[in-house]
């Protein structure tokens, strides 16, 4: 079995795009990972059909109960975090779960709660079994969530005898980056044209580097700053990651997210082009 992470260093690089248009591109039995579980949305573009539905929780917040609560404000007086209000609520969002009000509170009135952060699903597609999630306003992500899509994923893939799981994976090069790409086969960057892309991109590369995890390079939008394509594509090669080729700007490309369908099944323009043949080189780099 074969899995693909494709990431990007910076956010709104086309990174959805790319993974709907390999989605739709690899005829093979597959499932699909949403990642980027801090902002997902491929599940607007590879719409589901049906889906199982799980909560998720991270976490502990504390709780007072106010029959037991004495008011003797030592529980505000030791939070580092001022998430205890005067009248002795806890604001969900500021507490940090540490249970220092829990180990000092001498009446006994705080308890620690399991915190549910969101929903994680198992939903049909047309282009197989997708596992994706979605967070609460404010619900924390720290990568064990990805690591159980991750997880559900495999298992899914050996249900079906699928051979391929490709994961739209998040941006950036933090815990949900780590998470989403630690013993995966590859690894495909997808970077714009500019200083801010070109330098998150080295950061993501060194992070694979660091995991391991092959590398491959794409550049979307190119023709926005020839010059700076250039750069990426060099030193792709200089840092032994492979330069699988560039996409220009198209402007069917929002059109497709709007019709809510991938830019390869959109229309066979220029950007279309592009991206099958970079899909059919990491196709081949994978094989």
């Amino acid at each position: 079995m074969k899995e693909l992470v494709i990431i990007s260093g910076k956010g709104g690089t086309g990174k959805t795009c790319v993974s709907a248009s390999f989605a739709h591109l690899l005829k093979e039995k597959k499932v699909l990972i949403d990642a980027d579980v801090d902002a997902a949305n491929l599940h607007l573009i590879i719409e589901p059909r049906s889906s199982e539905e799980f909560s998720y929780s991270s976490g502990v917040k504390a709780k007072i109960d106010h029959d037991k609560c004495s008011q003797c404000g030592l529980c505000i007086e030791r939070c580092e975090f001022e998430a205890i209000s005067d009248d002795f609520e806890v604001n969900s969002i500021d507490c940090e779960g540490c249970g220092v009000c829990y180990e000092f509170c001498p009446e006994q009135a705080i308890t620690l709660r399991e915190e549910k952060a969101g929903r994680w699903f198992i939903s049909k597609t047309d282009e197989g079994t997708m596992v994706h999630a979605r967070l609460n306003i404010g619900g924390e992500n720290s990568g064990l969530l990805i690591n159980k899509l991750r997880k559900q994923a495999s298992t899914e893939a050996e249900n079906e005898k699928a051979s391929f799981i490709l994961t739209d994976g998040p941006p950036g090069t933090g815990c949900p980056a780590t998470s989403s790409i630690t013993n995966s086969d590859n690894v495909l960057i997808v970077c714009e044209p500019t200083q801010s892309g070109f330098h998150d991109m080295k950061k993501a590369k060194d992070l694979a580097d660091f995991l391991k995890v092959p590398v491959m390079v794409m550049v979307n939008k190119y023709d926005l700053n020839p010059e700076i394509t250039d750069q990426i594509e060099e030193y792709s090669k200089k840092s032994n990651a492979l330069f699988m080729g560039k996409v220009p700007y198209d402007d069917d490309f929002p059109k497709a997210i709007m019709n809510k369908t991938s830019p390869v099944q959109y229309s066979d323009g220029e950007g279309s082009k592009a991206l099958k043949i970079i899909f059919d080189k990491v196709m081949k780099n994978l094989n």
